[in-house]
């Protein structure tokens, strides 16, 4: 027997719901219900959608997210291309992608852009909830904005998003911000980490020695209980900022504050990429386990001369879409349901032609319908159809008898309670009246 293929560990197929699942993963239901929307809130907000390649030369990342990361370290999937030798990578975020982008194309020679993408990012570590090596992240960029009224738009575009997805900011997600302030003052900051940390070597672990004088400010993102005392004891980056950078914080605070979005200053919040400065923000949440960041980002001026385009600023933010659905789906947020109106029965014998135009014309007017599709016998037997049709979900059955269609006629069934009758289901039963005058001056047509 041939050996049956599976999808790669931490690569997930994602399913429509009918089918079962081995792991407790969004259906692809969920997604729609997502990307429609993030197409909405991005649009009332004037973003426009860009596309970018899953592979990227390895040099862009490295550059971009810093040699002393575990990104590029640990998690990267590189490889050479054994066609020309070139050193290329999955990417394992968005930014860098759209900013290469940028420049390869100079977009920004006639003023600044708010983009977004979304799509597969690929990180090679170990699978757990809300965490694969291939997972998906919505991307919102604004490039060539220097103000902090584009850090505090950023903020409220995620706002915006839960709101339309039914999350409660506060309750299901809550705000973190932070400044890094500017280059020279994070490296005021980072000589008095290096001084503070080499006065109590022996606590570090080994990724807190290494990182000691490549990537200091990482220490303060170490997840490790036993250093936790230890980094709050360290000089904290808020005391070097100069008052240019304290007024943007200021600046993004106050609109957050005249928006009534409520926030908490973490000053430990560092962010895992080496290219942001000033704001940087996370919404987190209680309710996933030690997964709690959903979304992130901030701002990085420097990244589009450090990958040798022209100085511009930017900021942004990337959300992971599998642990959002997670949430929503543990949080059961409702979402437009997915099931036809319509399925439609072809009995044993029924000439097809005018059933699949009406179907059609039906279709045409906005209607979902699903047609019972025969096998090699026939369609089978009433009642196995008017099973199918109770599955689909569907409110309405369609009949389509051969003496009925003769006369132009077809048998509208209810399959859902409330669809008939009086009281409390009265709206439903007008509207359902008012579907039957539809489909009846549609089926006159087509006699």
């Amino acid at each position: 027997m041939t050996e049956k293929l599976v999808a790669v560990k931490g690569m997930n197929d994602i399913l429509p719901a009918s089918v079962p699942r081995t792991e407790k993963l969004p259906d692809s239901a969920r997604w729609q219900w997502f990307e429609a929307a993030v197409r909405k809130v991005l649009a009332c907000y004037g973003y426009q959608y860009i596309l970018t390649p899953i592979v990227e030369p390895t040099a862009l990342f490295v550059r971009g997210l810093g040699e002393v990361t575990d990104i590029v370290e640990k998690e990267m999937y590189s490889f050479t291309d054994s066609m020309n030798g070139d050193r290329l990578t999955l990417r394992p975020e968005g930014t860098a992608g759209i900013v290469r982008a940028m420049i390869e194309h100079n977009a920004l020679y006639n003023g600044p852009l708010r983009l977004w993408t979304q799509g597969p990012m690929f990180r090679h570590e170990r699978p757990q909830k809300g965490r694969y090596r291939q997972f998906h992240q919505l991307d919102v960029e604004a490039l060539g904005f220097a103000g902090p009224d584009v850090d505090a738009e950023m903020i409220l575009v995620a706002r915006a998003l839960w709101r339309e997805l039914g999350l409660i900011e506060g309750q299901h997600v809550r705000l973190e911000i932070n400044s890094l302030g500017q280059p020279e003052e994070r490296r005021q900051h980072r000589e008095a980490l290096i001084r503070h940390f080499e006065q109590h070597a022996a606590q570090l672990d080994e990724d807190a020695q290494r990182r000691l004088h490549s990537n200091p400010l990482r220490i303060l993102d170490s997840k490790n209980p036993a250093m936790q005392a230890l980094i709050e004891a360290a000089p904290r980056l808020f005391d070097f900022l100069g008052a240019e950078s304290l007024a943007h914080f200021d600046a993004v605070k106050s609109t957050l504050d005249a928006a009534g979005l409520a926030y908490r200053v973490n000053p430990r919040l560092v962010r895992g990429m080496d290219y942001y400065n000033l704001t940087v923000f996370e919404w987190v949440t209680d309710q996933l386990g030690s997964q709690g960041t959903v979304c992130g980002g901030g701002r990085y001026d420097g990244l589009i001369s450090q990958l040798g385009g022209k100085p511009a600023p930017a900021v942004g933010f990337g959300l992971g879409i599998e642990r959002l659905l997670l949430l929503a789906q543990d949080l059961n947020l409702p979402m437009p349901g997915t099931a036809p109106d319509v399925y439609a029965i072809v009995p044993p014998g029924t000439p097809l032609a005018p059933v699949m135009t009406t179907l059609e014309t039906l279709r045409a007017r906005g209607l979902r319908v699903v047609q019972h599709a025969g096998g090699l016998d026939g369609p089978g037997s009433m009642k196995s159809q008017f099973k199918k049709a109770d599955a689909s979900g569907a409110a309405w059955a369609l009949v389509f008898g051969a003496e009925e269609l003769a006369v132009g006629e077809v048998t509208l069934k209810a399959l859902r309670e409330g669809m008939q009758g009086s009281g409390d289901a009265g709206a439903q039963t007008r509207q359902a009246l008012a579907e039957v005058a539809r489909w009846a001056a549609l089926l006159e047509s087509q006699a």
